[in-house]
């Protein structure tokens, strides 16, 4: 996860050095939007774990899918 991350900012490095802003901006946007929802996912499980909430809990384990 930490190096899809990497990798996308790297590339839109190199979107930026080549100047096209377009491409740039989905990139960032694709990379960062599911960093995001990781850790608002994690906020809501260690809020929701204690009031038995299995909804929350398999769209964690689904987030961490690339890890298992």
């Amino acid at each position: 996860f930490l190096s899809e991350t990497a990798a996308a900012l790297c590339l839109s490095a190199g979107y930026r050095a080549a100047g096209d802003r377009i491409w740039q901006g989905l990139t960032l946007l694709f990379a960062l939007v599911p960093c995001a929802l990781v850790q608002l996912s994690l906020v809501f499980i260690h809020r929701d774990v204690s009031r038995d909430r299995p909804l929350v809990l398999l769209l964690h384990l689904l987030q961490l899918g690339p890890l298992v």
